[in-house]
């Protein structure tokens, strides 16, 4: 049972690990990053800094995709590309996808 479990959890561990990526960095950079972390900070490591910022950015690249994606919902409805809700919502997405491709009566 216990060879099991720790078979296990080197599975485990191993769908987990992270990658690593290394970097070259001007000394300013370096500084700065080094400046982000460690005693005082609210990063304990230089790694979680960088991880922290990428998270950030993608977060950023996220919600313009959002915003993107709503407001071509909006001009859909602006220039009547829309279907009344029917209750069965993969019949309507087959229907809109019909009508993208044979034209929405323009």
């Amino acid at each position: 049972m216990l060879a099991k479990l720790k078979l296990q959890f080197k599975l485990n561990a191993e769908t987990f690990m992270a990658k690593s990526i290394h970097l070259h960095l001007t000394d300013e950079l370096r500084a700065f990053v080094e400046a982000s972390s460690g005693d005082g900070t609210l990063f304990a490591t230089p790694s979680e800094f960088v991880r922290a910022l990428i998270r950030e950015r993608k977060e950023r690249q996220d919600a313009a995709e959002l915003r993107r994606a709503v407001l071509e919902g909006y001009d859909d409805v602006q220039h009547g590309r829309t279907l009344p809700l029917s209750g069965d919502l993969r019949s309507m997405i087959a229907e809109a996808k019909r009508r993208d491709q044979d034209g929405w009566g323009e």
